[in-house]
């Protein structure tokens, strides 16, 4: 019998079952290496090529009004609690990808890389699980049970079977061949909400901090000392003593430190609101960011790493900026704060 694995040299994809043909003595041609690796690269072209088709429709569907209403709705129960903690675990995270990305596979620092491997992402929100199961299903899947990829390879390579035997496709052997590259790229599409969220928390911080306090406030840190000098202010000329009137007055040129107590106060108050508020703005920010292009630059991104990784038999490429920009503005705030 003639053997051609979708492992050989050329065809790069995890897939180690035997195609067989007939014996040499068979008067039917057998098929070459070069025509099924062909035939699978066409069938992963078409079923991406199809993917990216359905993104403006998927993004209409579930980022635009009323839809983004239904795929943020979740975010009410447990996820008001799972937001704060997720954006207070997502610099150790941040730190943690970091870490992996400059130790690959260096000798004396995979016990380091191995470490920061360990290191969960965080709770999932019932919001992020949300938005997976639709990728998954409504983009990656068209609404179909089956997986759509493995119907595409299948049809690739019985049109070469076609032409050259008679015996059919064993279906089964491309079960199993992108589950752990798409697992993984939704988990890192779920860490984009994140850090979106945490971006998202900078910026209104900052505008909030401009328009109401005419101060710079790039974060919640900012906000949160800015507001406890403003309490410390309020307190100090309540108990002056010619009078709340001329207190307001004196301390307007002579300000008082807050105390570390009222600092740590304010800014824990501050926090955990722009984590309630967090949990929330994917009802406002959603059809933004679906305006402005960012979902769909996200998810053509996912699909063009997806792509890659399925054809050349690599592990998830998927690694989305954003947590690393959230990081840089959390960063800056506590330098403009004072805290660094």
């Amino acid at each position: 019998m003639c053997d051609f694995r979708f492992n050989a040299p050329h065809t790069h994809l995890p897939v180690d079952t035997p195609i067989t043909m007939p014996t040499a003595t068979s008067t039917e041609p057998t098929i070459s290496e070069a025509e099924i690796e062909q035939a699978i690269r066409s069938g992963i072209e078409r079923y991406f090529d199809g993917c990216r088709a359905r993104v403006p429709a998927f993004i209409d569907r579930h980022f635009h009004y009323p839809g983004a209403l239904e795929t943020n709705r979740m975010a009410l129960g447990w996820d008001m609690l799972r937001a704060p903690i997720n954006l207070l675990w997502a610099p150790v995270y941040a730190l943690a990808c970091l870490i992996k990305i400059l130790t690959p596979n260096r000798t004396g620092l995979m016990w380091l890389h191995g470490l920061a491997n360990r290191v969960p992402a965080g709770f999932t929100t019932q919001v992020q699980q949300h938005i997976s199961h639709l990728i998954l299903v409504d983009l990656l899947n068209d609404g179909q049970d089956a997986p759509l990829l493995e119907s595409h390879l299948v049809e690739a390579l019985e049109t070469v079977y076609e032409r050259h035997a008679s015996e059919p496709v064993d279906h089964q052997r491309f079960g199993k061949l992108a589950e752990p590259l798409v697992a993984d790229a939704l988990s890192q599409y779920r860490i984009t909400r994140t850090a979106s969220a945490d971006i998202t928390n900078s910026i209104s911080c900052t505008v909030l901090g401009a328009f109401a306090f005419q101060k710079f406030t790039p974060g919640g840190i900012g906000l949160g000392v800015v507001l406890a000098s403003m309490l410390a202010k309020t307190l100090a000329a309540r108990d002056f003593i010619l009078g709340e009137t001329i207190g307001g007055w004196y301390y307007s040129w002579f300000p008082p430190e807050p105390t570390l107590a009222t600092t740590a106060s304010v800014m824990i108050a501050v926090m955990a609101a722009l984590a309630a508020f967090a949990a929330l703005s994917g009802v406002i920010f959603d059809p933004v960011q679906a305006a402005v292009g960012l979902h769909r630059r996200r998810l053509h991104k996912l699909l063009d790493h997806l792509q890659r990784d399925v054809t050349l038999s690599t592990q998830s490429s998927f690694r989305p900026k954003d947590q690393f920009v959230a990081r840089i503005l959390d960063t800056f705030d506590m330098i403009k704060s004072g805290l660094l």
